[in-house]
């Protein structure tokens, strides 16, 4: 966020208003969080499409919303219980997940869509806090502060988050053959 740009509350206020410039906004401002909040909970193939059905519960719920200023973590809140849905669905349904670790450590990676897969399937092993706080960081680009902003924790939560998750993370790609 800018020094121009409207605190989220405002955004809310006129997005319930109708006014869809400010929804767009919120959007532009809180996709790569959600993005990386799916991600973290499910394939790669299905974040795009939980993503945006996060954001169309949102403005169908936008009203509901009772702290405007709140919005961030209520948005990550949607998206976690849609990801959780559709991991319940996906296990229901009897479809793997990713390649289990071991059977992926097992043999040597092909390719760099393989690499992403495995690194991203140790991220997933990883607790929940550790686990968001990386892919946000890693995947999705965003910074400590960022992260605090749009999450809802502290600054030093987030470096906490950040380093715990970074050492647990190094010590699973040793385990697989890294340096």
């Amino acid at each position: 966020m800018t020094v121009a740009d409207p605190p989220s509350a405002d955004l809310v206020r006129r997005a319930v208003a109708g006014d869809g410039s400010a929804f767009a906004e919120i959007h532009r401002r809180f996709a790569r969080a959600v993005h990386g909040v799916v991600l973290a909970r499910g394939p790669a193939a299905e974040a795009d499409d939980a993503c945006q059905e996060t954001f169309v519960q949102a403005w169908r719920q936008l009203g509901t919303l009772r702290d405007p200023a709140a919005l961030g973590p209520w948005l990550l809140a949607i998206a976690r219980n849609l990801a959780l849905d559709r991991l319940r669905s996906r296990k229901r349904d009897g479809r793997r997940e990713e390649l289990h670790e071991d059977a992926a450590a097992a043999r040597p990676i092909a390719n760099d869509r393989e690499l992403r897969e495995r690194t991203m399937a140790h991220i997933r092993a990883l607790p929940e806090s550790y686990r968001e706080t990386l892919v946000l960081r890693l995947v999705e680009g965003l910074d400590g502060p960022e992260i605090a902003a749009q999450t809802g924790l502290t600054p030093g939560s987030v470096r906490v988050n950040l380093s715990r998750g970074m050492e647990l993370l190094r010590e699973r790609l040793r385990k697989d053959g890294w340096p």
